[in-house]
């Protein structure tokens, strides 16, 4: 999503990188352009007015040290002031030590709250909690339905009652969950309009009623504007602790995810992205705004890494590397790891330096669908020995995998480009420009 925030972003640091000192002029003109951007990001003018008086106000007067320029100098600034803008500081989810705790999600329709709640409910599992999803969307067509499947791809049981009476099933839920010993209810609700006066008055009084620990509003990022107007119609009326971001993977400008939190003055608390039941991350305010500075992501990507890869298989796979023996079995492990992971160019975004060079460069994550076709064309024996593969068992694997010859001689090109790389890796001589001739495609 913030793609091209931040490479207009870096367009107009660059500008007053390399001047010897900050002027009131040349501190003018670059937050100038940068309001504009930030403008035609979608972000609230109000708040994109204050953002830029207070990195005008810190920048004016700063004297610029030898070791660093007049733009890393504003771009710490601007990063300073992005972070508080974002909420300043991770905000923890309340969960209680005893007793239940109640869990209300809130918003508009079609904002990915039922998906969110199932997401939610594994990320609590994980923590060793008890939980219940409960199906509070008594109107929409197969809501229900959908929190049920959900549920049982992760392993939770789901409460719904056969009534339209959304306030009942919330209320019961927890008189079940009390019952059986859960210690986390997860209430989903029916989506509903700001300006429907009768659906807002009954999530009101579900709140009310129910006493959750966490409140969180759902709110769809590629909405724009609208959303941060719905969250403020949501507070005012309702009131909720947080915001869940959902579909900051689209190609919307980011506005909203600027705004929300200063114009709602709620913390941000978690991003969802995708229909993947892992695809959830906590929200870290600095985090963000490195990741649209065009600094990357690392911290991210390795907590990504720790989840997806298994630590025993990691210590197989190293002693493999060890004696060199990497073969298709263990690649095909790895592609299924970083397929867990996320999409390739949101993790290429997380490498520092790297979002701002790949902007014109295709990233398909299907061409792992390719791969994994040849390599389970294979035969056991073909994949532990890929010198076995001679030219007439290379068409086999390509009329088996539905793919051409070519694919398949590129992506043994490839394997032994990359079993050397690991070889020098293993044997203390891996440099930077081992990467020099690798390319996988």
């Amino acid at each position: 999503m913030f793609e091209d925030l931040s490479l207009k972003l870096d367009a107009a640091l660059k500008k007053i990188t390399g001047q010897g000192r900050l002027t009131e002029k040349n501190i003018s003109d670059t937050l100038r352009e940068i309001r504009r951007i930030l403008l035609d990001a979608d972000v609230n003018f109000k708040v994109a007015k204050e953002f830029i008086e207070k990195i005008s106000e810190k920048a004016l007067g700063q004297e610029v040290i030898a070791s660093i320029t007049p733009g890393q100098l504003i771009t710490k600034i601007i990063y300073d002031e992005m972070v508080e803008l974002l909420g300043g500081g991770y905000k923890e989810i309340q969960l209680n030590p005893t007793g239940i705790t109640v869990i209300l999600v809130i918003g508009l329709q079609g904002s990915g709250k039922t998906t969110f709640s199932a997401k939610l409910a594994k990320r609590l599992k994980q923590l060793n909690r008890n939980v219940l999803l409960t199906a509070a969307d008594v109107y929409r067509p197969a809501a229900i339905e959908q929190l049920v499947k959900l549920g049982s791809q992760i392993s939770v049981p789901v409460f719904s009652i056969d009534e339209s009476n959304a306030l009942k099933a919330a209320s019961s839920s927890i008189q079940y969950a009390k019952d059986n010993k859960f210690d986390t209810v997860i209430i989903d609700t029916a989506g509903r309009l700001h300006i429907d006066e009768e659906m807002m008055n009954e999530v009101a009084m579900i709140k009310s009623f129910t006493n959750p620990a966490e409140s969180l509003f759902v709110v769809d990022s590629m909405t724009g504007q609208d959303a941060v107007n719905s969250a403020k119609a949501f507070n005012d009326k309702v009131g909720y602790d947080g915001i869940v971001l959902t579909k900051l993977d689209g190609d919307a400008r980011g506005g909203a995810a600027l705004s929300i939190r200063a114009v709602v003055g709620k913390p941000i608390k978690f991003i969802s992205n995708g229909e993947k039941l892992d695809a959830l991350e906590t929200f870290y305010p600095e985090r963000l705004a490195s990741r649209i500075l065009g600094k990357g992501d690392i911290i991210s990507l390795v907590e990504k890494a720790q989840s997806s890869i298994d630590e025993i298989d990691a210590e197989k796979l190293e002693e493999k590397l060890r004696k060199n023996k990497f073969d298709f079995d263990d690649f095909l492990k790895q592609i299924k790891a970083i397929k867990k992971m996320g999409s390739l160019s949101s993790l290429l975004g997380m490498i520092p330096g790297l979002g701002n060079q790949l902007k014109n460069v295709k990233i398909d994550d299907r061409a792992f669908i390719k791969v994994e076709a040849i390599i389970n064309s294979m035969t056991k024996e073909e994949r532990r020995t890929p010198k076995l593969l001679n030219g007439s068992r290379r068409k086999r694997i390509a009329r088996g995998s539905g793919t051409s010859i070519q694919d398949v001689n590129r992506l043994l090109k490839q394997f032994e480009d990359m079993q050397r790389m690991m070889s020098r890796f293993a044997k203390g001589a891996f440099n930077s420009s081992s990467l020099r001739n690798f390319k996988f495609n």
